[in-house]
């Protein structure tokens, strides 16, 4: 399936598959930031590539979840007003108006002028109710994945055996927030290998690895993963704000 992926920053990805656009979990705040929820504080330390304005008009924003804000902060809040939202079931009690609750296998159909996309709601294991995101465009054999936040678990592994899945974006990182516990919460470099390998994925997207100070590991561990996986002719990097075509 051909897709152009535009990183903007953290978990936010501009897709243009078909001709529609879909924009992923977004954040846009300028940086550096400080955010506080509970007991938690989250840090940013690199704002994003684009702005809001700078946008094409979306037709659905992919939500893994509209809890923390390194996956939805202020700006990005903002942004959703409008806007088809595609989320958890939870999350889309939370945001209301426009927001379209999916539980994990759960499908939706975005359309515009006569172009569909189908989107599949995948299960997650982070803090909080998640899920990530099958796309699939209507005569294509493959189908392109975005993880959303989450850890390597054997749920996942379904999805290699129901779709053939060409590119894989992967939000990395190995989030941790001792609040919360001492494990990771987002991929390593070793579970990003897992993950790719039980998808099958031929190319590998990673994003949610750079931008915040709870990220524990960034691109050289992913790197150092897949070189000795030998996988690391999947990898695909993307520079933020500069498109990228993936066939």
């Amino acid at each position: 399936m051909k897709a152009t992926l535009t990183h903007i920053g953290t978990a936010t990805v501009l897709l243009e598959i078909g001709g529609l656009h879909l924009l992923t979990d977004p954040v846009f705040d300028p940086a550096p930031a400080q955010y506080h929820f509970g007991p938690v504080t989250l840090n940013s330390t690199a704002g994003p590539a684009l702005t809001p304005d700078e946008l094409p008009d979306i037709d659905a924003v992919l939500l893994s979840h509209d809890e923390h804000p390194d996956n939805l902060d202020h700006s990005g809040r903002a942004l959703l007003t409008g806007h088809t939202v595609l989320t958890t079931t939870s999350g889309a009690g939370r945001l209301g108006d426009g927001a379209v609750g999916l539980a994990p296998w759960q499908s939706h159909e975005i359309t515009r002028d006569g172009r569909t996309l189908r989107i599949t709601a995948t299960p997650a294991q982070h803090a909080g109710d998640v899920i990530g995101f099958i796309v699939e465009q209507p005569g294509e054999s493959e189908a392109l994945y975005i993880s959303g936040d989450t850890v390597h678990f054997d749920e996942l592994d379904q999805i290699g055996r129901r779709w053939t899945i060409g590119t894989a974006v992967l939000h990395f990182g190995a989030a941790q927030v001792d609040e919360i516990g001492e494990l990771p919460i987002t991929l390593d470099g070793t579970q990003g290998v897992e993950l790719t390998r039980s998808l099958r994925a031929k190319t590998v997207v990673p994003v949610h690895y750079a931008s915040w100070a709870h990220f524990s590991r960034g691109r050289e561990d992913i790197v150092t993963a897949f070189e000795q996986a030998h996988l690391t002719d999947r990898l695909h990097w993307l520079t933020p704000g500069a498109p990228s075509h993936l066939a």
